[in-house]
């Protein structure tokens, strides 16, 4: 009886000592002293894992072929990095579904220029972090709502940007930040002229300074503009531009 229990308390006693490997010192809970040599995870090597791409260049040598190592939310080791949105090869907005996916001007829109709200997304960041967003934006670009086509020579600018509310960079929280502004100019002299599709991508790195669970809403702004400054706040030519038009593509990781 006396042995069954002396057994039983060695089970039931905890641990906590540090552990060494190729040390009689020990400085943390795991502690392995090897200058040479490496450590082997065999459920991380290319024949048990999907996400390791194994002799991926096929020249023999596997030293030259080396995938990101993880650690997920549980501690573990993973090679699957997980994003909080990406597209892939879907279409990313569907033009046909989008409440306000146009932006108009006329020739009474106060400097010629007017933006439009693509989509909105809600994000939940509860420490500091960095948010990698990457977007591809389509476009087509008329007169007006009948789809006519521009041939005036006149310049128009297409753009496209990222705004977050709160605003992480305002000390008054208003979204007054362009996060990824890219853009470009569009002229025709021609009935005949393309009107699209044409794109406006940019990848920009957004950061958070949160310490407890805050909600913050990621917008996709549009922006037409047709303005001659020179002649005055009004002056200013017919244009809309849709956008989503084509496939696009969303892609948003917090690092």
């Amino acid at each position: 009886m006396g042995r069954f229990f002396f057994i039983f308390l060695l089970i039931l006693t905890p641990l906590s000592a540090q552990v060494g490997i190729n040390t009689t010192n020990p400085q943390e809970a795991l502690h392995i002293a090897t200058p040479t040599g490496s450590i082997m995870v065999e459920s991380l090597n290319a024949v048990n894992n999907t996400n390791n791409g194994g002799d991926s260049d096929n020249d023999g040598d596997m030293t030259n072929n080396t995938y990101p190592l993880y650690v997920d939310h549980n501690g573990d080791l993973t090679l699957k990095l997980e994003t909080y949105l990406n597209t892939g090869a879907i279409d990313a907005l569907d033009d046909t579904i989008l409440p306000t996916n146009a932006a108009t001007v006329t020739d009474s829109t106060f400097k010629g220029q007017t933006t439009t709200i693509i989509k909105t997304y809600t994000i939940t960041i509860d420490r500091p972090t960095i948010l990698e967003a990457k977007f591809n934006i389509s476009h087509h670009i008329y007169k007006n709502n009948l789809y006519e086509k521009i041939s005036d020579t006149l310049a128009r600018q297409v753009a496209n940007w990222i705004e977050v509310s709160p605003d992480p960079d305002a000390s008054d929280g208003i979204s007054d930040r362009k996060y990824g502004l890219t853009g470009r100019t569009y002229s025709s002299g021609s009935g005949n002229s393309v009107t699209g599709p044409f794109y406006n991508g940019h990848t920009t790195y957004i950061r958070f300074d949160a310490t407890s669970p805050t909600v913050y809403t990621i917008k996709l702004i549009g922006l037409a503009e047709s303005w001659n400054s020179s002649y005055g706040a009004y002056d200013s030519e017919p244009t809309y531009v849709e956008f989503a038009t084509d496939n696009d593509f969303l892609f948003f990781r917090l690092h």
